[in-house]
Parts: structure tokens; sequence; C-alpha cells
């Protein structure tokens, strides 16, 4: 049990540093709404890898290359959506202060769906839970319940720490002035656009 542990938490350490467009986004909603409204994009994983592991590890035993085709498409255009939401933002002068003090134009819940939605159409969850996560999990679940649930425990334990990591140390970016928060914004607005762009592309070529 203790050697799966450990291998869930160097598969969520992975996870965690990769940079990737959750992460892109959990900055983004930090920078914008501050550390105590964008904690529960970091729970997004919780409520759509379920469902996927479900899919991808006890039904699909093998899923067609074209389900993921379709998933990478779909993701891409869902990330050039995002981005372009976030340039939008941009245009209409959005303030960190002002969404500090309560004025802003994004609710959570409209934050948690789009990081769900971001989740379920990225073909990451899928590709990682069918080639990786799923036959550990299923090693795990094949000796004992236990073993399945150390597994689990290890990866999100590490996973969510470090989102949650990465939250905290993005408000402190608050404090810096209007000007550069809105360059980091257009930054962030450009990383998730080639990250749409290159799904699309990998979703047609591949």
């Amino acid at each position: 049990m203790i050697e799966l542990l450990v291998r869930g938490l160097t598969l969520g350490l992975n996870a965690g540093l990769s940079p990737g467009p959750l992460q892109t986004y959990v900055i983004q909603t930090s920078l914008l709404l501050g550390w105590r409204r964008s904690l529960i994009v970091a729970l997004s994983p919780l409520i759509t890898d379920i469902p996927i592991i479900v899919l991808i590890v006890f039904v699909l035993a093998q899923f067609p290359p074209a389900f993921i085709q379709i998933i990478r498409i779909a993701g891409g255009v869902f990330l050039l959506y995002l981005a372009w939401n976030t340039w939008k933002d941009i245009q209409r002068g959005v303030r960190i202060g002002a969404v500090q003090a309560g004025s802003a134009p994004t609710s959570q819940r409209t934050v948690l769906l789009r990081a769900v939605q971001m989740n379920y159409l990225s073909p990451g969850p899928y590709i990682f839970w069918g080639t990786i996560n799923g036959p550990l999990l299923i090693q795990g679940l094949n000796q004992s319940l236990l073993h399945g649930l150390g597994f689990l425990l290890g990866f999100y334990g590490m996973f969510l720490s470090l989102m949650c990591g990465l939250i905290l140390l993005t408000d402190r970016l608050r404090t810096l002035s209007d000007r550069a928060n809105r360059v980091i914004l257009v930054g962030l607005a450009l990383v998730l656009a080639v990250f749409g762009l290159s799904l699309i592309v990998q979703g047609i070529t591949a």
C-alpha cells in the first residue's frame, strides 16, 4: 500500500507542476477574484474525474482514437472561448481592486462551471486515466479497496495541494499595479489561446 501511495504522490506532483489549461485558469481566476473565491476551482477535478474514471477505467477498456480527437477539438474551441472572455474583461478595463471589493463580473458558480467544462473537454484526464493512473488504480483495487483508496489519496492529496498553493501564491500578485495585472491577464489569455489552437490542430491532424 505504501508503494501505491508513493506512486500517487509522485503522479500528483507531476500533474500539479506540469503547465496546462487548468493551471492557467487557476492563475487567472485567483488574480481576478482572490484566493477565497478561487479555491473552489482547485476542487473541480474531484467533480469531473469521478465519471471520467468510471468511463475510462471500468467501461472502456480501450477508447477509440476518434473519441480523443473529438475531445481535443471541442476542448480547443472552449479554451479559445475562455481566452476571448479574458480579453473582453481586459478591454472593459476590469480592475483587480474593484474585483476584490465584490464587483466581479463573474460569479463563483460560473467560475466553477467553466472549470468543470474545461476539464470535461480536455483530453488530458481521459488519456491520463486511460494509460497511467487507471492501470495503477486497478492494480490497487485488485489487492484491496484500501490499496486503491491509498493511491487516490496520494494522487489527489498532492495534486489539490499544489493547486491550492498556486492559488495562494497568485493571490499575492494582486498587490501589483493595475497595469502589471493587465499585462499578466493578457499573457494568460494568450496562453489559453495557444493551448486551444494546439488542441484543435492535434485533433484535426492526429
